[in-house]
């Protein structure tokens, strides 16, 4: 069952989110990010600008032929008629109409500054232009939601004509006025006070569109749902110009977790995290992972008194069960970690620990010690999953059982007269009681050892042609100089359903990228279930 119109969710990502530095949509993506938005269950998905650009133009041509919504009606948005035009003959409010889209918005001053300096017309002129721009796309069917750009610094200004703005849009037909807060200033007391007033003296039904410059703008969205606001406009991932809008996915979480409101079909909060993730696939941009709610680090616990407490409880540390969201808790093991962040750890990769208190003070102790030479756990799980299993299989003094076991390696770098630059490595290696040695050349030296090392080990364990290195940081540690100092590799791989990251740290570049990229190998093979033999 879809949430009835007394609240409005009204996503304009497509639009406003599009505005943001690095964004660049074509009608595909456009098509869909609106497909995921309808999945999710927005009321409204607004589409862009309908003849201002030929992109918007065929969005609104091709996305109800090609989009069976079932949740989200279709918004164009477009401004009120050029003063000293009317509303019949201006080519934009037709293209708006030629859309075909079922609701428009329109977009009115509200700042008496703006009026007169921007739009360079009369304070009444510009009711005007509300009044009869409303009334015809009225009169053409359309429903119609009026955003009053710069209305909380209008109404700062000359609270009397913001209102009085607000009071035509209503009056004219517009079945809500938009308080748009369009460079982001207010503060939550500031909006919820306004909207409760505006609300009061002029009877129309309010929404809000709030930016992010303060780093307010989901406080200011819920704000004005306090005052009394029933229609909140919003961007997946909170996307926008400069610093953005207010975020749509913590937006709704607090609507239906703290306010018990109602607002997405039954089922779809949990889908919450997927939308946000697969929203970013599309516009290209690394997923936030400290996004509320639906951020990878957003239930993620490092300190050994947290987790301590959610061995016995995890709403001790936790405001919400992540699975409402769609998300999970993820325990993080660092030099931070205690018994119970191991315990838990251990718990998440399948390992009860519980019952052995030597073993969980050995991981505990051995994780202090790599960290202290400038490992990190918490930013590699496959590493200190085989941290973990060679202390479970192989005691006190052994390690676990291995898939295959370096000789040696080593990498070169020829400059030749020509310019010409040349990688090679030479790796030799023992695996199923074989030596393999083998060559290989690369973009560099490391590429060139990666390329030996999967050469060699593919003639043993054919599982490993499905693998690929995703991603490679390297960071010079602190409290070493120059050439010298600590250097921490970070890979991370990926075999088609699945992607996991391995530390390596060593006094070289070199050196720290064998080690991870051995562990990041062996994982993969472990992940495979190939049997270690050695």
């Amino acid at each position: 069952m879809t949430p009835d119109d007394s609240f409005h969710v009204f996503d304009t990502t497509l639009r406003d989110g599009a505005q943001r530095e690095g964004i660049n949509l074509t009608v595909a993506d456009k098509l869909t990010i609106a497909r995921h938005l309808d999945e999710y269950g927005v009321g409204f998905i607004e589409g862009g600008w309908p003849g201002a650009n030929p992109r918007d133009t065929e969005f609104f041509a091709r996305a109800p032929k090609e989009i069976d919504f079932q949740h989200a009606q279709l918004v164009a948005f477009g401004s009120t008629r050029r003063a000293g035009v009317p509303a019949q003959i201006d080519p934009q409010v037709k293209a708006l109409l030629d859309s075909n889209a079922p609701v428009v918005t329109l977009v009115a001053k509200a700042h008496d500054r703006h009026v007169e300096l921007a739009l360079r017309t009369t304070l009444e002129e510009n009711l005007s232009m509300i009044s009869e721009t409303v009334g015809h796309l009225r009169a053409h069917g359309r429903r119609v939601f009026v955003d009053c750009e710069h209305f909380f610094d209008g109404y700062q200004a000359n609270p009397d004509y913001a209102k009085q703005v607000v009071r035509t849009a209503h009056e004219a037909g517009a079945d809500v006025v938009v308080l748009c807060d369009t460079n982001g200033g207010m503060i939550p007391a500031q909006i919820q006070a306004v909207v409760r007033t505006v609300a009061a003296d002029t009877g129309a039904r309010l929404g809000i569109h709030a930016q992010d410059d303060t780093g307010c703008a989901v406080a200011n969205t819920l704000a004005a749902v306090d005052g009394g606001a029933t229609h909140v406009q919003c961007t997946a991932n909170g996307y926008g110009e400069r610093v953005g809008n207010a975020n749509l996915f913590p937006v709704v979480a607090a609507l239906e977790l703290k306010y018990g409101k109602r607002v997405l079909p039954e089922g779809a909060l949990a889908e919450t995290t997927r939308i946000s993730h697969a929203i970013a696939e599309v516009v290209n941009l690394t997923p936030s992972t400290h996004q509320p709610y639906v951020g990878t680090s957003a239930f993620a616990h490092k300190g050994g008194l947290h987790a301590s407490a959610i061995k016995i409880d995890p709403d001790l540390y936790q405001h919400i069960d992540p699975e409402l969201v769609g998300n999970t808790m993820r325990m993080l093991v660092s030099d931070m970690a205690g018994r119970a962040s191991v315990e838990l750890k251990g718990k998440e990769l399948g390992y009860d620990l519980s019952g052995d208190r030597e073993l969980v003070g050995r991981v505990v102790e051995r994780v202090k010690e790599q960290e202290l030479k400038g490992y990190t756990y918490e930013a590699a799980d496959a590493s200190f999953e085989l941290l973990l299993r060679d202390e479970v299989h192989g005691g006190t003094t052994g390690t676990a059982p291995r898939f295959f076991r370096a000789e040696s390696w080593r990498a070169i770098v020829e400059q030749r007269p020509d310019g010409m630059q040349v990688n090679e490595a030479t790796v030799k290696l023992w695996a199923k009681g074989e030596r393999i040695v083998v060559t290989g050349e690369g973009n560099g030296p490391v590429d060139a050892l990666d390329r030996a090392l999967r050469a060699g080990l593919e003639r043993i364990h054919p599982e490993l042609a499905k693998l690929n290195l995703v991603d490679y940081k390297v960071r010079i540690l602190e409290g070493a100089h120059g050439t010298s100092s600590t250097t921490r590799v970070l890979v991370s791989m990926s075999d088609g359903s699945g992607e996991w990251t391995t530390v390596g740290v060593g006094d070289n570049v070199i050196a720290a990228s064998w080690q991870a990229l051995d562990d990041g190998y062996t994982y993969g093979l472990l992940r495979a279930g190939v049997e270690a033999h050695d």
